[in-house]
């Protein structure tokens, strides 16, 4: 495994493979690790608000011995009171590895090309590589199994399914993306996901179409219409995705015991119903939960 996590598609099968194995061995005997990165310390630089990302990161390096320290938008302002480059250097010479959580992805490779020390993408404009990773443990997890399984996005081509696509490409999953018009994945992410799913046996589809994409799913996922970022956006993209609800409707196309997944916060009522979301076939506090997990597996592979 290289020494930062910025997205899924620098990652080799067998370190994906290694995360989701060490994930499992984290969540079932916390005790054994529980010194296991004492004396260690991660700084998390956000840019965004966060629930999961800070809460999961900060008590997953406790659960592991070590410390972390929050630093927020108003703390440090990256790029603005001081230069990334110089945020890099001082802030390796103080911590063990950095999480970032930017709007701009080319910040987040930034601290990764200045620091000495790791840096994990804690999400950026791009990529969101710690929730797909999450994501692909808990569908294995429930499912028992990842190559061959169909799961469906619905909603926003974001960095959220940017590194869905990836992640799940690479293990070999089938994934039917359905997007409203002018709303796609980014191209050259596409081309990549395509690439990453190559020789895994995966396949890739991509449609306007809900019902589509929702048809004999495994798993359905979605997430907000409107993103950090995009908030003046906000009447025109509910006008645009009025359509790409996951609903009870929706969910009679797929299969019975099919997976609900979102990654949090939702939207109730706009991108997802309540009957869906709180359904017995919802797992996302599961996801919630196995964030934690997974970041922890990260932290141990990055720095021990």
């Amino acid at each position: 495994m290289k020494k930062d996590l910025l997205t899924i598609d620098e990652l080799e099968v067998g370190d994906i493979d290694q995360i989701l194995d060490l994930t499992a061995k984290v969540k079932s005997d916390r005790s054994k690790y529980s010194d296991s990165l004492k004396g260690r310390s991660i700084g998390l630089i956000f840019q965004k608000p966060s629930n999961r990302t800070r809460v999961s990161f900060e008590i997953g390096m406790v659960q592991l011995g070590g410390h972390a320290i929050y630093l927020g938008p108003h703390e440090i302002e990256m790029g603005v009171r001081e230069s990334v480059k110089d945020v890099a250097a001082v802030l390796a010479r103080y911590l063990d590895c950095i999480i970032a959580r930017t709007y701009k992805h080319e910040d987040v490779v930034d601290l990764a090309k200045y620091a000495t020390v790791p840096v994990i993408n804690g999400l950026s404009n791009r990529a969101h590589p710690c929730q797909a990773l999450s994501d692909i443990f808990t569908i294995k997890e429930k499912l028992g199994a990842l190559k061959g399984i169909t799961i469906a996005y619905v909603g926003d081509g974001n960095n959220v399914l940017n590194s869905l696509m990836c992640a799940a490409a690479k293990v070999g999953m089938k994934i039917k993306v359905a997007t409203p018009k002018g709303y796609e994945p980014m191209k050259d992410v596409v081309r990549i996901a395509k690439e990453c799913g190559k020789y895994s046996g995966s396949s890739l589809e991509f449609s306007n179409d809900p019902e589509k994409a929702a048809r004999d799913a495994e798993v359905i996922y979605t997430d907000v219409w409107v993103s950090m970022g995009h908030e003046k956006e906000s009447a025109q993209r509910e006008k645009a995705f009025k359509k790409f609800q996951i609903n009870d409707k929706l969910m009679k196309l797929a299969e019975p015991n099919c997976l609900v997944m979102h990654c949090l916060p939702a939207h109730r009522s706009q991108e997802i119903t309540d009957s869906v979301i709180d359904s017995k076939n919802s797992v996302v506090y599961d996801q919630a939960e196995n964030r934690m997990h997974t970041e922890k597996a990260i932290l141990l592979k990055l720095l021990k």
